[in-house]
Parts: structure tokens; sequence; C-alpha cells
């Protein structure tokens, strides 16, 4: 089913980009954990943040964001310096929702996105007004009374998600926003997220389920060693790092070495890139050693967003200095 939002277009100055940093470095204690992140992000794009876990993401949107200023660079959002605007002002230019839920779990669903409302400087009659709005694109009305405590865990995340969202802000930060959510209510978040896009707002979006990114046709970033490495749209990053494979377990003994292949966990892989799954498996059919062996499975893995995700951090264990990494954009 697909479903259509109506939204007012986020108020945008003029030019390309929405946000861009530069040279921004974070160190606690003797632990660097930025290095000089370069990034500028498209108006009106959705932009995943992508990188392993302890990789920076997290500090990085701190930074973005006004909450963790960094030791040096330069930040700007929408033309604020988060760290030079008043907070009353830079807080109506973004919206954070962060991983963590801030919701007031005694209040009730109307009254958290009231409230919210009120805080970003929205009248009475136009934050209930919005409020209401949200409920419905959420998928909140048979709960709009409900205290917050008592809510699902998927209509929580989407309560947390809508609050981030009630002033409707240029830029829009959310942190693994799909986290616990159930099945209708990641549906839910990511029609709202594309909504909104198609409306100008400049979506920052963190996941571990790449899918997602997939799905919304998002721009990619990826945070490696204290940087930013790879940065392109989902098409040039697919083009460039997807790649097909082929996976093949066995019953009992597994063949001895095959030049070529490598075993993993007991699962057979190419050590290389392949073009046609099909032709090097009529190859490996071949070779004597698989006479003997008995298949329990063969799996093709066909290229998409986990394999070039899979080959961008392989690339960048191998080449720590990020020399293969993309340098045009």
């Amino acid at each position: 089913m697909v479903r259509r939002y109506t939204l007012q277009p986020a108020k945008n100055n003029s030019g390309e980009y929405a946000l861009s940093c530069r040279q921004v470095r974070k160190s606690f204690g003797s632990r660097q954990v930025l290095k000089g992140v370069d990034l500028e992000v498209r108006r009106g794009s959705i932009l995943g943040l992508l990188g392993r876990n302890g990789a920076g993401k997290s500090t990085l949107i701190s930074a973005l964001t006004g909450l963790g200023e960094p030791d040096s660079g330069h930040i700007t959002v929408e033309g604020h310096n988060p760290y030079r605007t008043p907070s009353r002002i830079f807080g109506r230019v973004i919206g954070l929702a962060p991983q963590d839920l801030g919701i007031y779990p005694h209040l009730s669903v109307r009254d958290n996105l009231r409230g919210m409302a009120g805080l970003q400087g929205l009248g009475t009659k136009q934050g209930s007004k919005r409020a209401d709005e949200l409920i419905e694109l959420m998928g909140l009305g048979s709960q709009s009374g409900t205290a917050a405590e008592d809510l699902s865990g998927g209509q929580k995340r989407r309560l947390h998600t809508a609050m981030a969202m009630v002033h409707n802000p240029p830029v829009l930060f959310l942190d693994e926003p799909t986290v616990g959510a159930d099945v209708e209510a990641r549906a839910r978040i990511l029609d709202m997220v594309k909504a909104m896009s198609r409306q100008g707002t400049t979506i920052i979006y963190t996941t571990h389920y790449l899918k997602e990114l997939e799905e919304m046709g998002a721009d990619l970033a990826f945070l490696i060693d204290g940087r930013i490495q790879v940065h392109g749209s989902l098409q040039e990053v697919l083009h460039k790092y997807a790649r097909a494979s082929l996976r093949i377990s066995f019953v009992g003994q597994t063949p001895g070495q095959i030049p070529g292949w490598q075993m993993i966990e007991g699962v057979l892989e190419p050590d290389h890139p392949v073009s046609s799954p099909e032709q090097e498996l009529a190859r490996l059919l071949q070779e004597p050693v698989m006479k003997e062996a008995r298949l329990a499975s063969i799996t093709i893995v066909q290229p998409d967003i986990e394999s070039a995700y899979m080959t961008v951090m392989d690339t960048s264990s191998s080449d720590p200095t990020g020399s293969r990494a993309w340098e045009d954009r």
C-alpha cells in the first residue's frame, strides 16, 4: 500500500549544500576519533552515514548538531555554525532523534508532540495541528491519548521519531531510527523519511539495516579510520564496490585447497571479484578435489548494498591510508 503524505516544505537557504564540514577533528583523551572529516550533504537528499561500531558516527552527529564541539574544524548547517548560533535559533534548524528514546513516559502521545512543538516555538494552535498530522502519518491515531509508557516498542519508536520532526526542520538527524521497531513501525518511519526528503528536508540517517538505505535511494558516506573515505550516490557506490559472489557449503569433510578459493568458517568463497557466478561455479566443479565433495548448498550472492559495504570495509582494512577510496567527492 502506497501512502501519500502532504507536508509543508522545509524553509531552506539558497545553495546546493545544506550541511558542510571541513577538517573536523575530535579526541577523547589520547584517542583520536575524528581525524579530519570532510563532508558535504546536498539539500533535500538522504545521506546514509555508515561505518563499523566505534567508527565515530555518533561523535560526528554530536558535532554536527551542536552537542559536542569538535577540537578543530569548521561546520555549517543551513548557513549556521552550531557553536556560534544561539541554541533557540539553531534548535529550530535541526531535528534530532538519537538512538535512545527521548519521550515523556507519563504524557500521552498527543501531549508529547504538543509539548515538543511548544519547545520548538510553535504556537498552541499550530502545535496541536502539527501533532495531529504526525499522529495520523505515523499510524498512532488509536493511541493518541495513551501514555507513552504504555505503548509497544514500535509505537514508542514512531513517537520518538515524530517528536524530532514536529517543527519540520530543514535538516533532520536520525540515529538508528528503526532499532527495535516492528515491521509496521519501520515501514511508517521509512515512508515518512522519504516524504520529508521529497519536500526538501535534508536527512542524515544511520542504520545497520543496509536495505533501508537501498529502499530510500540514499547517498552513502563511509566513516573509516576517522575520515569519510567513500562518498557517493547509491548507484555510484554499487557500481564501484558491489560484487557478486558464491558461497558453497559441504556435508562432512570439506575439499582441500583450491586455487582462487578460500574457506571461511566452513564455507567456500572466491578470493577474487566474480563477474559471472555461474561460470565460476562451473569451473569450480571441474576441479579434481571436488569429485569426492558432497555439496550441502550453493548460494549465489547478487551485487547489492551489503556486498558493497563488505567490499569497502575489506578495502579499508587492507589499505589503511585510504588511497584506494574515492577522492573525487
